[in-house]
């Protein structure tokens, strides 16, 4: 869609903060080190995804940041003044949409532009 619209690519990926568990007993590593490994393999797997399925001609910015999920993308989104904000979603229902929530649906609701949601089992 970015290149047929010669658009400028921004991929997120960001990695859940884990400060509200702040306190709590956790042997061998601070949480502050824990998300600074979570951090550098996600950012492994940034590169593995741009390397695998972003064409070289495209214009993109792959970032990697650690916040709350849903209020990242759309802070990024609002700060950068994008124009289109495209996720896949987990399609979760039931039992398991009310235990983890919906991030694109915190996503849809609270974006600063439009939102396209892609089911990826579909």
């Amino acid at each position: 869609m970015a290149g047929k619209f010669e658009a400028r690519l921004t991929i997120v990926y960001v990695v859940e903060s884990l400060q509200d568990y702040e306190g709590f007993a956790i042997p061998h590593i601070s949480l502050a080190q824990f998300e600074e490994g979570l951090q550098k393999s996600a950012q492994d797997k940034m590169d593995d995804f741009v390397e695998e399925h972003i064409p070289s001609s495209l214009a993109y910015d792959a970032k990697v940041v650690i916040g709350d999920v849903a209020a990242t993308i759309n802070s990024i989104a609002e700060d950068e003044g994008m124009d289109l904000i495209v996720m896949g979603t987990h399609g979760y229902k039931g039992l398991e949409h009310v235990l983890f929530g919906s991030v694109a649906e915190r996503v849809v609701k609270t974006a600063p532009c439009p939102v396209l949601t892609v089911n990826p089992y579909k």
